[in-house]
C-alpha cells in the first residue's frame, strides 16, 4: 500500500510491524489543502489524527482563548512537515481541540485517521494498540517538554512591565 511508506516515516507508528502499518494504512483517507486552508479549528470536536505526506501545516493558537486580547489573530506554535502528526490530542481524550491546524504550502497532502477505525484496530490487536499508545505518549511528551520551553523562554526574556 502506498500509505505504508509514509506511516513508517512518522514518529508515532515507530516499531510497528510491516503488517500492522498496513493495518493502519487501510483505514487512511488522503486529503489534499491549499494555502490558507483551515484543516481544523481550535476549540472545535476533533475525532481524526493527520500525518503529513507532503507539504506544511501551522499549528496556531488564538490568545483571545484565555483573555490575552491584546495580540490579534493566531499565533503559529509550530510548523509541521513530511512525516509528522498532529490531531493527536483530541484523538486520545475526545475533547475539543487545542489548537488550529492550518496548511502552509500548496498541494499540502496529508493521511487521515479516523479515531473510531483506529481504536477498532487497537482493540483488535493489543500489541499494535500498546505500541501506537506508548509512542503517542511519546509525542505528546515532547511537544509538552517544547511548549514548555518556549513558555519558560518567554517568561524570561520577555521585557519586564514595571
Amino acid at each position: 500500500m502506498p500509505f505504508v511508506n509514509v506511516l513508517k516515516q512518522a514518529d508515532i507508528f515507530y516499531e510497528l510491524t510491516g503488517t500492522q502499518l498496513e493495518l493502519v494504512a487501510s483505514i487512511c483517507e488522503e486529503r489534499t489543502f491549499q494555502v490558507d486552508d483551515l484543516i481544523f479549528a481550535e476549540n472545535t470536536a476533533g475525532d481524526e489524527l493527520y500525518v503529513i505526506v507532503d507539504g506544511e501545516v501551522d499549528i496556531q493558537v488564538d490568545p483571545a482563548m484565555i483573555g490575552k486580547s491584546e495580540r490579534a489573530g493566531y499565533q503559529t506554535i509550530a510548523t509541521l512537515r513530511r512525516g509528522q502528526s498532529f490531531g493527536e490530542v483530541a484523538l486520545v481524550d475526545q475533547g475539543v481541540r487545542s489548537a488550529a491546524a492550518l496548511c502552509a504550502q500548496h498541494n499540502t497532502r496529508v493521511l487521515v485517521i479516523p479515531r473510531d477505525k483506529l481504536m477498532l484496530l487497537c482493540d483488535t490487536y493489543p500489541q499494535l494498540g500498546y505500541r501506537l499508545m506508548r509512542n503517542l505518549a511519546a509525542d505528546l511528551a515532547m511537544k509538552i517538554r517544547n511548549t514548555d520551553l518556549q513558555l519558560r523562554e518567554q517568561l524570561t526574556w520577555s521585557p519586564s512591565h514595571d
